[in-house]
């Protein structure tokens, strides 16, 4: 028997069940994040912006582009408490740090490497961003100056502190978890995760597990304070790009090339429901509030009407 949760839930998206598409770039979108507040939601593209839009009832509304970058964006988060503040990480060897009281960049701080994967620390005290090279930079997120940087010896994926702040994490392309105590980076741990890369890596927002995914289409739940395995899901047939936790911590969305979403009952692992997509999904955000799922997709090879397709954001769970 199903749990109350999960009726109550698979209720809801039957009512809600379409995904509605809102245009927001030029090209691919790389990455969706909601504000701390869910008031708004952004993208970064292959188009060098990022834009922002507002949740209204029923709808985004585009609020602004945020142009300066020179090359694509690839990954932008936003201040944890300040829902005014978003980074974005880019290949052109910056990251910017906006406002979208001004509309203006408040600050360019120049890297090593061309980056592609950015997080912003609980506390929100610092910006870490990770390059093509496998450098990790700490930024002091109000000098935006460099604090300390780490070269590692191996493919470093995603990064994330964990909710405690006192530690922080990375995803490595020989199947590990890396778990590493603040600046200045002291190694703890390295978890053996799975037997090919760790792609992706996100924390529960109750603070209980952390989940991985891998290029063996599995996602895995880890005990944040027994950091073992509590259960996989796998009803993804290809590498697994991105994840989310609801705001309750109860659902997990995974996604990869496979033309699905899937969304699973965290506790159980059993299947909640599953969002059908056109082609491969790269980016995936619960909103923090309400179950509403942001997400966008790749237009691969213009194989898809690319008009439509590329440099759109979705959400499920609209009314």
């Amino acid at each position: 028997a199903l749990s109350p949760y999960v009726q109550a839930m698979q209720e809801l998206f039957r009512a809600h069940t379409r995904s509605r598409e809102f245009p927001a770039h030029g090209a691919k979108v790389h990455s969706v994040a909601w504000s701390c507040c869910g008031r708004r939601l952004a993208s970064g593209s292959f188009d060098k912006t990022a834009s922002v839009f507002l949740l209204e009832k029923d709808r985004l509304v585009k609020e602004n582009n945020y142009r300066g970058h020179g090359d694509s964006v690839d990954q932008l988060c936003w201040h944890p408490s300040n829902p005014d503040l978003f980074v974005t990480a880019s290949g052109d060897k910056t990251i910017r740090i906006w406002d979208v009281r001004t509309t203006k960049c408040i600050a360019t701080v120049n890297t090593k490497g061309e980056n592609i994967n950015i997080c912003w620390s609980p506390d929100g005290q610092t910006i870490a961003v990770g390059n093509k090279d496998d450098v990790v930079t700490f930024i002091d997120a109000k000098t935006h100056r460099s604090k300390a940087e780490e070269q590692f010896k191996f493919e470093v994926n995603e990064i994330s502190w964990n909710n405690d702040n006192n530690m922080f994490f990375l995803t490595n392309g020989n199947g590990c978890i890396n778990i590493l105590r603040q600046v200045p980076l002291k190694p703890i741990q390295s978890i053996n995760a799975h037997p090919s890369n760790c792609i992706c890596i996100k924390f529960d927002p109750m603070g209980k597990y952390f989940a991985t995914g891998s290029a063996d289409a599995l996602v895995s739940l880890w005990d944040v304070d027994e950091l073992v395995c509590v259960r996989c899901f796998s009803r993804l047939d290809w590498p697994v790009r991105t994840l989310s936790f609801s705001h309750d911590g109860k659902m997990l969305a995974s996604a990869s090339e496979d033309h699905f979403i899937d969304i699973a009952e965290v506790e159980t692992g059993e299947k909640l429901w599953e969002v059908q997509c056109e082609s491969p999904t790269f980016t995936v955000a619960w909103h923090p509030k309400r179950p509403l799922l942001a997400f966008a997709c790749d237009d691969k090879d213009g194989k898809y009407d690319s008009s439509r397709e590329a440099g759109t954001v979705k959400l499920f769970g609209l009314p």
